[in-house]
């Protein structure tokens, strides 16, 4: 690798470094949103398409645990589940056009597949994240 190449998949070491910043400055909910809502949603992504990122991916797992506790990690979780994946959809304000309530009516998000890939990749992310802690009782 030439000096001046980039490593993309070390991105972890300074998305780790500059979350305890934001944990300080804005609070743990804040820095969950950054670290794991973002970054390693990304990353893993990444993971998927790339050997170099998903080499990484133990070492950057290992690290998030290293900065939250095991409780926060699974609170965070746990929201996420029920406010983004699980969520019911949003209630529309209702309209008087007739040709918006066909569209409204239909069943299936925009992108099926898109969903059911961050659905996928969610709970990639919480196997890797509480590898033994899905079937403990705390």
């Amino acid at each position: 690798m030439s000096p001046s190449s980039v490593e993309f998949h070390k991105i972890w070491i300074e998305q780790c470094a500059a979350t305890e910043d934001i944990r300080e400055q804005f609070g743990t909910k804040n820095a969950l949103d950054y670290l794991i809502g973002e970054k390693l949603f990304s990353f893993v992504e990444a993971a998927e398409r790339d050997s170099d990122f998903a080499a990484e991916l133990p070492a950057f797992v290992a690290a998030i645990q290293r900065l939250f506790p095991a409780e926060e990690i699974r609170a965070y979780l746990d929201h996420l589940e029920r406010t983004k994946f699980l969520a019911p959809p949003e209630p529309e304000i209702e309209s008087n056009d007739d040709e918006e309530e066909e569209v409204d009516e239909e069943p299936w998000p925009a992108h099926p597949v898109l969903g059911a890939q961050e659905l996928l990749r969610f709970s990639r992310i919480r196997q890797l994240l509480q590898p033994r802690q899905r079937g403990k009782h705390d």
